[in-house]
């Protein structure tokens, strides 16, 4: 069995289209997916949860992101939980968290 020690595994549709850039010869893809669940409310009413995840990808798979996903593209994704901090320009504290996508399947019809 592989390790699941920091396993995330995600089915959803992409917010927006990766932004792409490259960093001597390697590329980065990041963008984020949105997943949904439902569930009833203690009033037995259908209740919609969406969360949002960003997502990282390097290298090669990052150059496929780039080319071939567009907002609203739905994909499955296997990566590992990362947290990590940086500061603005303003010198302000921020905390963020993303998935490190090693493995990513583009979902649903072959667009246009």
């Amino acid at each position: 069995m592989k390790s699941v020690r920091n396993s995330v595994q995600l089915i959803g549709r992409l917010g927006k289209d990766p932004e792409v850039k490259t960093f001597g010869d390697k590329k980065k893809a990041a963008f984020s997916i949105a997943t949904s669940d439902s569930y009833k409310n203690a009033k037995g009413e259908k209740v919609e949860d969406t969360q949002w995840h960003n997502l990282v990808i390097w290298g090669k798979l990052a150059e496929v992101a780039g080319k071939y996903l567009k907002k609203g593209s739905e994909v499955a994704i296997e990566g590992k939980l990362v947290h990590r901090t940086y500061e603005t320009d303003k010198g302000e504290k921020r905390f963020i968290t993303e998935i490190n996508v090693n493995d990513l399947v583009m979902l649903g019809a072959k667009s246009s």
